[in-house]
């Protein structure tokens, strides 16, 4: 892996190949996926089950065959271990209690003149949740985007997974069941997310679509965007950590490894002030990469898109981690929360020596769904408002258009839209 320090000749050459880790090349796959949407949209159904036979090998002979039927979902919740169901029901109940403090609410505000202005906020009609199901199948992914929807109030809740060899994720189903889920279909990539943008005879259209995927799945929720709206364009996934001398190496070397071995094109950044810490934790890396299932994955990972920098103080390690505005942040110092109104970009931050990124992955509470590839510049986790929009309320007494009317009116004749001048006018007493 990359060690490099902020002293370097070449550091910001190596620093800004760093900022660049989240560019996916959609332009390469963006006409396969324009292909695809234009299919869905054309020949419906048909279509969906040609890319499934095509790319998740298996034979629907029609629409119905893409459900997952609810009975199939409660077969599998009722055989789970019972240690594994209580602690999916954990991760349900703490999930919920984080969102629900989200929600936001309507609110209204009258002037001593009678006017009246406010906000009514109420949820999507439809929701689309997308949720992988390739390399590997992720309930907790599951859990973290119905969750927030039906907190929302949202009333259709539609979810689409890959089924490859049509052989559904059993923990996926049980958590379908445990979330009340019951229009699941067995679609993926860039067909799922036409289908739920535009609709076909099997599978209804949404209002918003959420969840993560590969290139080809962002590439057409950055294709639909306007026909609905989606939550983010996510990437492959990433951990920065900012650590000191107080820190256990063995444990930020493993935390590292947590997100190497999710895809080869995950990206690992530990900066640190200390290079003693430095170099353990290079050292402990490699202890644990030998010991890891998913080893050829994290190293290829860990080889090519991980750094360690060090730096020269704590505050210029915040300073750098802040430019790379990473998904995740550990934050492991004896007192994290000193650092905290210096760090202003992050998915989620995780704070102390006992908050490892992977609690906040399955039953921390908070949305798990993050912006990648230096995107928490300027958005937020996935959450309940994802699943809302606002309208203003205003309304006018007699009293009120009279006072501030002739206002109005001033500017629109200044810009020449005579009919909002009018439309003002005809109702002043003058």
């Amino acid at each position: 892996m990359t060690l490099i320090h902020t002293g370097d000749a070449n550091f910001k050459t190596v620093f800004s190949e760093l900022l660049g880790r989240g560019k996916m090349d959609m332009e390469h796959v963006s006409s396969i996926v324009k292909t695809l949407i234009d299919e869905i949209r054309s020949d419906d159904d048909n279509a969906l089950i040609r890319h499934i036979e095509k790319f998740d090998r298996w034979n629907p002979s029609c629409g119905d065959d893409l459900r997952i039927n609810p009975s199939d979902m409660k077969r599998a919740y009722e055989a789970l271990d019972p240690t594994l169901k209580s602690s999916l029901h954990l991760a349900y109940d703490r999930i919920r209690s984080y969102h629900e403090k989200q929600l936001p609410k309507s609110w209204f505000d009258t002037e001593a003149n009678g006017t009246i202005l406010g906000q009514k906020v109420t949820p999507v009609d439809r929701a689309g949740l997308y949720i992988p199901g390739g390399k590997a199948a992720y309930p907790s992914s599951l859990l973290m985007n119905v969750i927030p929807a039906q907190v929302a109030g949202v009333e259709h809740i539609v979810v689409t997974t890959p089924t490859p060899d049509n052989e559904p994720n059993e923990l996926l189903l049980a958590a379908c069941h445990l979330c009340g889920v019951t229009e699941v279909f067995k679609v993926g990539g860039a067909s799922a997310i036409a289908a739920m943008a535009y609709g076909t005879a099997t599978i209804p259209k949404v209002d918003v679509i959420t969840g993560p995927g590969n290139i080809f799945v962002a590439t057409a929720k950055k294709m639909v965007f306007g026909e609905v709206n989606i939550d983010m364009i996510a990437g492959p996934s990433e951990i920065g950590v900012l650590a000191d001398d107080s820190a256990n190496p063995s444990h930020i070397a493993i935390d590292l490894l947590s997100q190497a071995e999710h895809d080869e094109m995950a990206s690992s950044i530990l900066i640190t002030p200390s290079q003693k810490f430095a170099d353990a934790c290079a050292v402990e890396i490699e202890i644990w990469l030998k010991k890891l299932p998913r080893e050829v994955i994290a190293r290829k990972s860990i080889e090519e898109r991980a750094a360690i920098i060090v730096t020269e103080t704590m505050e210029e390690a915040v300073n750098l981690m802040n430019e790379i505005a990473p998904e995740h942040l550990e934050v492991a110092t004896d007192n994290p929360f000193a650092l905290l109104p210096s760090i202003k970009h992050a998915g989620a931050i995780f704070l102390g020596h006992y908050t490892p990124e992977a609690i906040g992955d399955y039953v921390a509470g908070p949305n798990h769904t993050l912006p990648t590839g230096g995107t928490a510049r300027f958005y937020s986790p996935l959450g309940v408002e994802n699943f809302m929009k606002k309208s203003s309320i205003i309304s006018f007494s007699r009293q009120a258009i009279n006072e501030i009317g002739e206002a109005c009116a001033l500017i629109a004749n200044t810009e020449g839209l005579g009919a909002h001048e009018a439309s003002v006018r005809c109702r002043l007493d003058n």
